[in-house]
């Protein structure tokens, strides 16, 4: 089960080294949205302690927390996911372990935000052979399935010049996340077919093998009382097997496909669509309950000592301040949210494929030559983003 590839942010062959291992040895690794520093090395840290490879992810939302809820700029999520990921570049090789950037659910309405990312990695790919994130992803499932695959094929030939990785939704994801609401939708939808899912293989592997599919067997963001929602793990089985004979693959699971929805996701559920060829699992609500959890425990235990400056239980001219210092009740915050994670490794049967290596600062891999402003490297592409966007949607 040795997976000979450097720690640190890995793009290109390593990614797919990375993936197919996953998909080889039987588990998946954990896609955690992230919001802020804090939030990503939490998640760095659950990765080391469990030796394993972790997926940081930012959505159009999370890039515009990052950026600053102040800031009102249309470029202002591209900017904040930039910042994101330029920082887990540059911390990422001191905990030793394999790391996927990647970008979450994009709609057709947030375009703009896709372009400003692929703009970046452009730039960077100029000055370091290789692009600023790993891989991202195209949310098109509300468009028909005709237009979704057409837009996804030409931007998946403008990744591959790069060796980005392109993740797809066919079918939808029920429930409602980063502004995309489908709490309403025709149940029918949230089951893609077989033949759908060939039609996105048969279309992007013309252009490369750096591609995987969300394709939807009755997820839903969110959290959810067991039994009000049914997963069908089962059908991605039924997906593999349609492609595997349509193109007489020697593998038996020939395509890498991806879980979203997966909080609130039973055990059995999440061990059968890893079975079934799951790579990677993405994971939001349960950690964002997670963060609130760990703080919130930290105010429920030491209540007495946050309502003032000065004075507690230990006297009144006693100073508050190692307790209300914002590193004190954040790490709070960040230890639950590295057991949160931790448990999902388990869950997906990651622990113990990545022994975290203890010489990563000195790896090649993830040290920059030199460092690039976020700024820049957004403010360089938006034009291109925007003429790109609106050629697309001509």
């Amino acid at each position: 089960m040795s997976l000979n590839i450097p720690p640190g942010v890995v793009t290109g062959d390593n990614l797919l080294k990375l993936l197919e291992h996953a998909r080889e040895n039987g588990y998946a690794i954990p896609a955690v949205n992230c919001t802020s520093s804090s939030t990503a090395n939490a998640c760095l840290e659950a990765a080391r302690k469990n030796n394993c490879p972790v997926m940081i992810q930012v959505s159009n939302g999370g890039g515009a927390f990052m950026c600053g809820k102040a800031i009102k700029d249309p470029n202002a999520a591209a900017a904040g996911s930039v910042a994101l990921a330029m920082h887990v570049r540059c911390v990422a090789k001191y905990y030793g372990i394999p790391v996927v950037l990647h970008s979450d659910h994009c709609a057709k309405k947030l375009l703009p935000w896709f372009d400003g990312m692929i703009a970046a990695d452009e730039e960077y790919f100029a000055k370091y052979g290789e692009p600023l994130f790993s891989s991202h992803m195209l949310d098109l499932s509300e468009e028909s399935d005709e237009e979704n695959i057409a837009i996804c094929v030409e931007y998946f030939k403008r990744l591959t010049k790069m060796n980005i990785w392109l993740e797809m939704e066919i079918g939808i994801t029920g429930g409602e996340e980063d502004g995309v609401n489908n709490e309403d939708v025709d149940p029918e939808k949230l089951y893609t077919t077989p033949e759908q899912v060939y039609s996105v293989y048969e279309a992007l592997s013309k252009i490369g093998p750096m591609f995987s599919i969300a394709a939807a067997f009755g997820n839903v963001h969110g959290v959810y009382k067991p039994g009000n929602v049914k997963l069908s793990p089962e059908k991605l089985g039924n997906h593999q097997a349609y492609t595997k004979e349509k193109i007489n693959s020697p593998l038996e699971k020939p395509i890498f496909l991806v879980m979203h929805g997966g909080s609130g996701s039973t055990d059995d559920e999440i061990a059968l669509a890893v079975k079934n060829g799951v790579i990677k699992m993405n994971i939001d609500t349960d950690t964002q309950w997670a963060y609130w959890d760990g703080l919130r425990a930290f105010e429920k235990e030491k209540h007495d000592y946050l309502q003032g400056q000065i004075g507690n239980p230990e006297g009144s001219d006693k100073p508050n301040k190692k307790f209300y210092d914002p590193r004190k009740w954040s790490r709070c915050a960040e230890e639950s949210l590295v057991a949160r994670v931790g448990v999902s490794c388990e869950k997906l049967g990651a622990v113990g494929t990545y022994a975290a290596r203890t010489d990563a600062v000195s790896a090649k891999n993830g040290t920059l030559k030199k460092q690039t402003s976020p700024y820049l490297l957004v403010a360089a592409g938006v034009a291109i983003g925007s003429i790109v966007t609106l050629r697309l949607r001509k």
